[in-house]
């Protein structure tokens, strides 16, 4: 039986991965900023669960979060780095306070976590670690830059740390979702610029939050991401990016596609950079 730690389970994806594990026989260390909010998950599975505050934002809040984790289970075998939110502004309508807040949430936030969670990883030599990012890592839009940026950071990030973490028994792996039907584009948790340039009104205006509706109609499933995450950490081998959703995994290819290809067309410029042999 594993012991999960699962950020942001409020809602969505970190809501759906806290069921499947729960459902899997798995405990689970449920956590959002107000416990209140995971209730109903926690209340289906009295034994199995713990609600636990956490503000990945705040030092002490993730210090008490695996301090209570411990408590309860005795260790923390897999840690989901979930909790995240996105930002709408072109590049030159950002907001210096709210970049900050938007980095250390998506960012600086999972890896102070990690922090927190891998000396126990490694004194009992075992672990898995994953942090969910998103396509727009792969392929930033208009509008998007910051939060692409925070999400692709920690991508790269985890790259690092899983080659790393690799000779001590810990897993690593990236959770890569596309659009899933989940509150991520309500105007009460997309955030936006308050420093609009109407330069940018035909190209970020329409993405701004309150310039249009989310229908909750994206194909992906939060249930089937928590099931899906839940078999690829029970299995003998990870990828290295688990894309969700298959209008993710075309996005990807052909951005990747796309990057070969340009890497190609300038190849022999490309090396002529160096030394003559």
């Amino acid at each position: 039986m594993k012991t999960w730690l699962i950020t942001g389970c409020s809602s969505g994806i970190g809501a759906g991965i806290a069921k499947a594990v729960l459902a899997s026989g798995d405990q689970a260390v449920v956590t959002a900023r107000n416990k209140d909010k995971v209730k109903d998950i926690v209340d289906a599975y009295p034994e199995t669960a713990l609600a636990v505050s956490l503000d990945v934002t705040d030092k002490e809040s993730i210090i008490n979060a695996v301090k209570e984790a411990n408590e309860k289970f005795g260790t923390i075998d897999v840690l989901v780095n979930n909790a995240g939110y996105g930002y709408r502004s072109a590049v030159e309508e950002g907001e210096d306070e709210e970049i900050q807040k938007l980095f250390q949430t998506n960012l600086f936030g999972p890896i102070n976590v990690i922090k927190a969670v891998l000396p126990g990883m490694r004194a009992q030599k075992s672990g898995a670690i994953l942090n969910v990012t998103s396509i727009a890592a792969a392929r930033s839009a208009v509008g998007s830059g910051y939060y692409a940026s925070s999400k692709a950071a920690l991508e790269l990030l985890t790259d690092g740390l899983r080659k790393e973490c690799e000779p001590l028994g810990i897993k690593v792996m990236v959770v890569q979702p596309g659009a899933f039907r989940t509150r991520f584009y309500d105007e009460e948790s997309l955030k936006g610029t308050k420093a609009a340039i109407g330069d940018y009104e035909a190209t970020v205006g329409k993405s701004r939050p309150g310039n249009f509706e989310n229908k909750h109609q994206q194909a992906g499933d939060p249930n089937k991401a928590g099931e899906i995450i839940v078999k690829v950490v029970n299995s003998d081998e990870y990828p290295q990016i688990l894309t969700l959703g298959k209008a993710a995994v075309t996005a990807v290819k052909t951005t990747l596609e796309a990057k070969i290809a340009e890497l190609d067309k300038y190849a022999d410029l490309s090396a002529s950079a160096d030394y003559d042999e």
